[in-house]
């Protein structure tokens, strides 16, 4: 008996001890809006999520780290309303796509508001709040293109094509399409659009919003959306809900943060979101495609 309780205890003590120690982590991680500023990044290149202009008009945002440029999009729509809501002033810095995650490990900036699909790779190395944003995964091609009539992936078979690195559309949908040749990975999304555009690929593989946003900017372009059909990219309902959920991404641990995104962003509708995306689209600069 005595044999028992002594393990008992022991095992009360390692789950207070955990318990201790979580708390202690989650105290040890700044919120980074101490100073009540909110820091993000993003790549002001990925219209219609966030894109750079000339000036302030429809409410855009200086970069802070590139004088004179400044910063719109339905990311820093998302963003204003957050720092709106808690009293804190709004930062955006300029970062490429592979910068945004160690820029949020190693505090660099506060948060990452920058079209991230929330996946479980992702949340490995960072924490999300949201989602902000549902979006479905589509494939881009030339009006004019054989491939234009294409009803699902396997009237893809032989064509060129390609996606932004390091993101869900290059490393999981492109390989699902079976006798497709697969190009190099584009830097940004502006890249993987021009590749299409000057027929580099027939096709590249992106989200509804990125997609509606290359329409606006490329009349020449259209939309292959296989959603809902055998002929869609295949995952698990799990593996579905990481690919199209979009989120705001921030340092492991920081529960402060976190917790006050996720109050703003409760607070919105799937409507209120595909509302605010719309107006996005309908302020991006064409020229900046």
């Amino acid at each position: 008996m005595n044999h028992i309780r002594r393990s008992i205890a022991v095992l009360l003590i390692a789950v207070l001890s955990l318990a201790l120690s979580a708390t202690a982590f989650a105290a040890d991680v700044p919120s980074g809006v101490e100073d009540g500023v909110l820091t993000i990044a993003m790549e002001c290149a990925y219209a219609p999520y966030n894109w750079t202009q000339s000036d302030d008009a429809n409410g855009a945002v200086p970069i802070a780290n590139v004088p004179g440029s400044y910063a719109n999009g339905y990311d820093v729509m998302i963003a204003q309303k957050i720092c709106e809501a808690n009293g804190w002033q709004l930062e955006v810095i300029q970062s490429d796509w592979d910068s945004l995650v160690p820029g949020v490990q190693t505090g660099t900036f506060d948060a990452v508001i920058a079209g991230q699909s929330m996946t479980a790779e992702r949340a490995e190395q960072v924490d999300f709040a949201g989602p902000y944003f549902y979006a479905t995964i589509v494939c881009l091609t030339k009006a004019d293109s054989p491939y234009a009539s294409a009803t699902g992936l396997a009237d893809l078979a032989g064509a060129s094509c390609t996606a932004q690195i390091a993101t869900i559309w290059y490393d999981t949908c492109l390989p699902q399409i079976g006798g497709a040749n697969i190009m190099t990975a584009a830097e940004t999304a502006p890249a993987m659009l021009m590749a299409l555009e000057t027929g580099m690929v027939d096709f590249v593989c992106t989200d509804m919003p990125t997609a509606q946003g290359a329409v606006a900017a490329y009349p020449d372009l259209a939309i292959l959306d296989f959603s809902g059909t055998d002929g869609d990219f295949q995952f698990t309902e799990e593996e579905r809900a990481e690919n199209v959920n979009i989120g705001v991404s921030m340092m492991k641990g920081n529960t402060v943060l976190h917790e006050a995104v996720d109050a703003v962003l409760a607070e919105m509708t799937p409507d209120d979101f595909n509302d605010l995306m719309a107006y996005a689209i309908s302020i991006q600069p064409l020229s900046e495609e």
